[in-house]
C-alpha cells in the first residue's frame, strides 16, 4: 500500500507587467485637458459670434503672442528681441526673489521650529508679518532700495518668504520624538540629525510652502513691474499695452503669465516627487 504523496503548493506566478499602449496612455491626458479644451473652444466660438473687440478669439491671441515673442531664430530658441527684453528680465527677478525667499525661509523655519522657546517667541511676529500685504510696503521699499530691480526683488522676497518659513517651522516641529530619541542614543551629531531626520520629515511641508511661494513670486513679480519707474518686464509690457489700447498684447501677456505659472508649478511638482516620493501625500509630514 503506497503512502499518499504530500501536496506541494506552488506560488502563483506574478503576471508580467505590460506597458500601456499609446492609445490607452492618451486617454488620461485627454480627460485631464478636456475641461480646458472645452473652455477654449467655447470662448473661440463665442468670440467669433459676438465680434467683440475687447474679447478676441483665443486663436488670434495665441497667434499674436507667437509673432510677438516666439518667432525668432532657432539658435535663440525662437525668442524674438521683444521676448529677450520682456520675458527674461521678469524671470530673472522672479528667480532671484524666489531663491532668496526659499533659502531664508527654510533656514529660519528649521531653526525656529527645532526650539520650542524660539517658536513661542517668534510665532506672534511671524503671524503679524505674514499678514501685512506686500503692496502696502512698497513706499518703504522705494525709500530703502530706490526704484528698480533691487526694490522689485525685495518686494518678491518679503511676500514669498512667509509660506516657506511657516511651513518649514511646522515641519521641523512635527519630527517624530521617538526618532530623535534614537538619534540621541546613537549619538548622532546635530548636522547628522538635521540631514537624516529633521529635513526628510519636514520636506513635505517645505514643498507645500514652496508651491505657495512660487505662485506669490509670480504675482509679486508682475505687481512690482506695474509700478512707476519700471522699464521692462511682463508687467511693464502689460501696462504699456493697456495705455496704448493694444488689447491683443494685453491678452497675450495674460496668456504668457498663465503658461509660465503652469510650467513653473509642473517643474516644482516634478522636483517634489523626486525628493519626497510618490507614496507620501504632498504637504503632510511623514
Amino acid at each position: 500500500m503506497t503512502q499518499p504523496q504530500p501536496q506541494t503548493r506552488t506560488r502563483p506566478q506574478a503576471e508580467p507587467q505590460t506597458q500601456p499602449s499609446p492609445r490607452a496612455a492618451a486617454v488620461p491626458f485627454l480627460l485631464r485637458w478636456s475641461v480646458f479644451l472645452g473652455a477654449v473652444l467655447g470662448w473661440e466660438a463665442a468670440a467669433r459670434a459676438r465680434h467683440n473687440v475687447y474679447f478676441p478669439p483665443p486663436l488670434r491671441i495665441a497667434r499674436h503672442a507667437r509673432d510677438l515673442w516666439f518667432s525668432g531664430p532657432a539658435h535663440r530658441l525662437f525668442l524674438t528681441s521683444d521676448a529677450v527684453g520682456t520675458i527674461l528680465p521678469s524671470l530673472g527677478r522672479m528667480a532671484a526673489g524666489f531663491t532668496l525667499a526659499a533659502v531664508a525661509g527654510i533656514a529660519l523655519g528649521i531653526a525656529v521650529g527645532r526650539s520650542r522657546r524660539a517658536y513661542a517667541l517668534c510665532n506672534p511676529v511671524l503671524q503679524f508679518a505674514r499678514a501685512v500685504p506686500p503692496p502696502a510696503l512698497v513706499p518703504v521699499f522705494v525709500v530703502v532700495f530706490d526704484v528698480g530691480t533691487p526694490m522689485q526683488v525685495a518686494s518678491i522676497v518679503f511676500g514669498a518668504v512667509w509660506p516657506v518659513l511657516v511651513n518649514s517651522a511646522e515641519g521641523a516641529r512635527a519630527t517624530d520624538p521617538l526618532r530623535l530619541q534614537v538619534a540621541a542614543v546613537l549619538r548622532l551629531t546635530a548636522p547628522e540629525r538635521l540631514w537624516f531626520l529633521i529635513l526628510p520629515s519636514a520636506l513635505p511641508r517645505i514643498f507645500a510652502g514652496l508651491r505657495l511661494s512660487l505662485s506669490l513670486s509670480l504675482i509679486l513679480m508682475v505687481f512690482s513691474e506695474l509700478l512707476p519707474g519700471s522699464a521692462d518686464g511682463i508687467g511693464f509690457t502689460l501696462t504699456d499695452a493697456q495705455t496704448r489700447s493694444d488689447l491683443l498684447t494685453v491678452w497675450s501677456a495674460l496668456l504668457l503669465l498663465g503658461a509660465l505659472g503652469y510650467l513653473l508649478n509642473t517643474g516644482l511638482l516634478a522636483v517634489e516627487k523626486r525628493f519626497v516620493g510618490q507614496g507620501r501625500p504632498a504637504g503632510r509630514t511623514a
